[in-house]
């Protein structure tokens, strides 16, 4: 399959940005005050792991993690508590849906991934 430049770069950024979140999910769930909380953020932390190998299959590019947010967002679970954190990610989860939908239309497998972003978000909304 033929992948144009601009697309590769979605999908470049997309396959890094999951698997960034796999690392801060991680950080969260050994944070977190509540049991609740930690198991979900584990549970999305491997389905965010799932994504990122969604987006390999089609760069084939071998990416590592970055750990700025698995470092940052346990400091600011501190900081700020989850009543003000938890919207962020939730934003960002919704972000991620937004900045998918172009790429979905044009590589079919990414659509589960943009729907998922979607429940990710819901998920976190709900930890409230």
């Amino acid at each position: 399959m033929n992948i144009s430049k601009s697309d590769m770069k979605i999908l470049l950024k997309s396959q890094q940005g999951e698997l960034d979140v796999v690392l801060m999910y991680q950080a969260l769930a050994k944070v977190v005050k509540d049991e609740n909380d930690a198991a979900t953020f584990r549970k999305l932390a491997a389905e965010e792991g799932h994504h990122a190998s969604v987006f390999h299959r089609l760069t084939q590019e071998n990416l590592k993690p970055k750990k700025t947010l698995a470092f940052f967002m346990p400091i600011l679970y501190k900081l700020i508590g989850k009543k003000r954190l938890y919207p962020k990610i939730v934003k960002g989860e919704y972000k991620a849906y937004e900045n998918y939908a172009p790429v979905a239309e044009k590589f079919p497998e990414i659509e589960s991934v943009k729907e998922d972003e979607k429940r990710h978000g819901d998920i976190v909304a709900s930890l409230l």
